[in-house]
């Protein structure tokens, strides 16, 4: 059965991408399913990467900024206490970090210092450089979902991010990059080549803590007196492949834990390739490990690898996927006869994440009308966001004097990303290795909270666009008699946009 129709449109910008944009439900009536499996034919569709730093020039950045924001610190605090000494003399060889004499405080000083970089009224301070890296790397990636038509491999990287979660709050200069290094060349390739550049980038080793870990008979482990962390080891068994209760005991998760000692990066103090994996042979504990009844012969780093290849093609992994995959697409409980298919494909094709997603398009059970998946915070934003033309102003080309009358200001992606914090869904901080849950019952009790935005939102877009003109162009034939009516009857536009964005066929996929 192919779905035709902009009832079918509508329900696949919905379903398999972040909701309509513009004219996007008739410009994929006439074949829905067959403009998403276009998009997953786009050479590299979605995965360009931004003119963004590396994971590693990332931590690195970090690092010299961290380390220089400590040292003025550090030289304020002596300049001080040698003032208070009266120890003139003790000042005379101090120099700052940009090489000048260091100055004793008097009590002219504060008159005489330099206005300290103010925002222009209106703007937000310029924040550190932590932040901007986050903040660059977070404008990039709503940028794509903003501009994703019909936006399905866009979904597949939110989808494949959070299944291979971290979180910026181990790794703040690297969390956009790892999205754009590890998973988005993948998304459309095989999942062991995902799952091999996933566990072994920095950002992976530093959440769950590899780095750290050593065997109990490595050099550095006699040395040191330390040993084993099994988290990652866990996590990629228990998460990222075979999933829970799949067979696997934790002698196995021991072994494999052994297996991946050395996994590590260089620390980002050094100028050259700070930030970037590492193998640590000294780390590595030696000899063979038997993981899931296999013995792997200890080749250093390939052993790990040759792990992670057979996890990649183990039928469990193929069953988890699928119905990770069926979960978060269509149904919080996905018909079996779906995640038998998926599963089925992923065996068949040796984990073609490109055919597995074609299957997933292409399954009747996936066009089933009722629409019982629940948006997160982070896809019903990005919906508002699309429907408003990517800011809160929809109006092509407004200029900024008329911009400023009516009072509609875009959306900086700080705001962005406060409202989806204040949402209980920060970006790239997750509660834990799971991943933020993709189901309605995680999410429901905070739908009220999504009024104050929706009501900003309708402010603003109220202000310069027709409610019925929106209605049609977000929800078209899914909306219903009684959201019509509601919307026809609300006392101004302000509050029928607001009405529309909070309506249950906006609220989900």
């Amino acid at each position: 059965m192919t779905a035709r129709g902009k009832e079918a449109a509508a329900l696949a910008l919905h379903r398999f991408g972040f909701g309509p944009a513009g004219h996007s439900i008739a410009a994929i009536a006439a074949d829905p399913q067959g403009a998403l499996l276009a998009d997953l034919e786009r050479p590299q569709a979605g995965l360009v990467a931004a003119n963004l730093p590396s994971s590693g020039e990332s931590a690195r950045e970090v690092f010299d900024f961290r380390a220089e924001q400590a040292a003025k610190q550090k030289l304020a605090l002596r300049v001080q206490k040698q003032a208070e000494a009266g120890d003139a003399a003790s000042l005379f060889n101090c120099r700052q970090p940009s090489g000048a004499p260091c100055v004793a405080p008097t009590s002219n000083d504060a008159a005489n210092q330099p206005t300290p970089q103010t925002a222009q009224p209106g703007q937000p301070p310029n924040p550190p450089l932590p932040q901007r890296l986050f903040q660059n790397e977070a404008k990039a990636r709503f940028d794509a979902a903003i501009g994703a038509d019909p936006g399905f491999v866009e979904r597949l990287v939110w989808f494949w991010s959070n299944h291979f979660c971290i979180s910026a709050d181990k790794a703040v200069g690297m969390a956009g990059a790892y999205e754009r290094e590890a998973i988005r060349p993948h998304v459309l390739g095989r999942f062991a080549d995902m799952l091999q550049a996933v566990e072994s980038h920095t950002a992976m080793l530093v959440y769950l803590d590899n780095v750290e870990s050593m065997g109990a008979d490595s050099v550095a482990g006699i040395n040191h007196d330390k040993g084993l962390n099994e988290n990652l080891a866990r996590e990629i068994m228990e998460l990222h492949t075979l999933g829970v209760r799949s067979g696997y005991t934790q002698k196995d998760v021991t072994s494999f834990a052994n297996v991946i000692t050395g996994w590590g990066w260089v620390r980002p103090d050094d100028p050259a390739h700070g930030g970037e994996f590492a193998f640590v042979k000294r780390l590595h504990q030696p000899g063979a490990q038997i993981v899931l009844g296999k013995s792997y012969a200890d080749t250093g780093v390939e052993q790990g690898r040759a792990v992670l290849a057979d996890l990649a093609r183990n039928a469990a992994t193929a069953q988890h996927i699928a119905q990770k995959l069926a979960t978060h697409f269509v149904a919080d409980e996905p018909p079996p006869a779906l995640v038998a298919k998926l599963a089925q494909k992923f065996r068949d094709t040796d984990g073609d994440l490109k055919e597995v997603s074609k299957a997933l398009v292409t399954a009747d059970e996936s066009w089933a009308p009722q629409r019982v998946k629940l948006k997160p915070p982070s896809a019903w934003l990005v919906a508002m966001l699309r429907l408003s033309g990517g800011q809160w102003s929809i109006a092509p080309g407004m200029n900024k004097a008329l911009e400023q009358r009516m009072g509609v200001t875009p959306w900086p992606v700080g705001r962005v990303l406060a409202a989806q914090a204040q949402l209980g869904e920060s970006l790239w901080r997750p509660p834990a290795p799971n991943g933020w849950p993709d189901t309605a019952m995680a999410w429901i009790d905070g739908v009220a909270h999504r009024l104050d935005i929706a009501n900003d939102f309708g402010t603003h877009v109220g202000a310069i666009a027709d409610p019925l003109a929106l209605l049609e162009a977000g929800l078209g034939p899914l909306a219903s008699a009684e959201t019509r009516n509601t919307i026809a009857r609300a006392e101004s536009r302000a509050q029928a946009v607001t009405l529309l964005v909070m309506a249950p066929e906006f609220l989900r996929s």
